[in-house]
């Protein structure tokens, strides 16, 4: 897969949850417009990380409809009961899942102390903290980390992290709560991108995106770890003009 092929598969982490799905498909419309442009080619990309539909979410019943309206009071009568934490929707989420897609941070807590798995995957392979890291959900993800849940797990079918997924979105603060937690912050993943790589070819060059690249570099992530065709971070941001990338990454050693 070339550089623009993957450029679009790997955009296709972060189609934001519930009230920001529109935001986030506006800003991939334009991604993929001026690629367009430029004369690339441009495979469609396929939803990724998906919330409940209005349909699914009125069907819910038990914990999931607990979870999704952010009812902690019957979350933990329902556990108390012998509800499972863990149980699936039809498209593998759990009730933990529910409550960070629909930002339902007490409900989310109740599951928690009950048992929920904080670590479980979807069916895209997404875990909660990487939701609350693409909808830009600081709040959410504070409380995932404080109820011990893992930076380090590795999500999506590009094998990837929260941090590599909040990078790409220019998620400044989220960046910098995942790397106090610990986030690796040189996996690489199947693209062959890190988390730096991705705040410079999949970002605009702004504010952000600028912001988290200093905090990737200020934590000490690797400057010369190259794509697959050899590009290093310095030379994939000369090469899109982002000047004060350019400068951060220079100040740091970069070549």
């Amino acid at each position: 897969m070339g550089v623009t092929a993957t450029l679009i598969a790997t955009a296709t982490e972060v189609a934001p949850p519930v009230a920001a799905a529109a935001r986030g498909a506006s800003a991939l419309r334009r991604r993929l417009l001026a690629l367009l442009v430029c004369g690339a080619a441009v495979p469609l990309p396929a939803t990724a990380q998906v919330p409940p539909s209005p349909s699914e979410a009125a069907r819910y019943t038990g914990l999931h409809a607990a979870a999704w309206q952010g009812d902690a009071a019957r979350v933990a009568n329902l556990l108390a009961t012998g509800a499972d934490p863990n149980s699936r929707d039809g498209h593998g989420r759990t009730p933990l899942h529910v409550a960070t897609f629909a930002r339902r941070r007490e409900a989310l807590r109740a599951l928690a102390l009950g048992g929920a798995e904080l670590g479980a995957l979807e069916n895209d392979r997404y875990d909660a903290v990487t939701i609350a890291a693409v909808a830009d959900d600081e709040d959410t993800l504070s409380l995932l980390l404080e109820l011990g849940a893992s930076t380090k797990l590795i999500t999506s079918r590009y094998d990837g992290t929260a941090l590599i997924a909040a990078a790409h979105l220019g998620h400044d603060g989220v960046v910098r709560q995942l790397i106090a937690a610990g986030a690796p912050l040189d996996h690489v993943n199947n693209l062959h991108w890190t988390a730096l790589i991705e705040s410079i070819v999949l970002g605009d060059g702004g504010p952000r995106h600028i912001s988290t690249l200093q905090a990737l570099v200020s934590a000490g992530a690797n400057t010369q770890l190259a794509d697959r065709q050899g590009h290093t971070p310095l030379a994939l941001a000369r090469s899109r003009s982002h000047a004060q990338m350019v400068m951060i990454l220079t100040a740091a050693g970069a070549r």
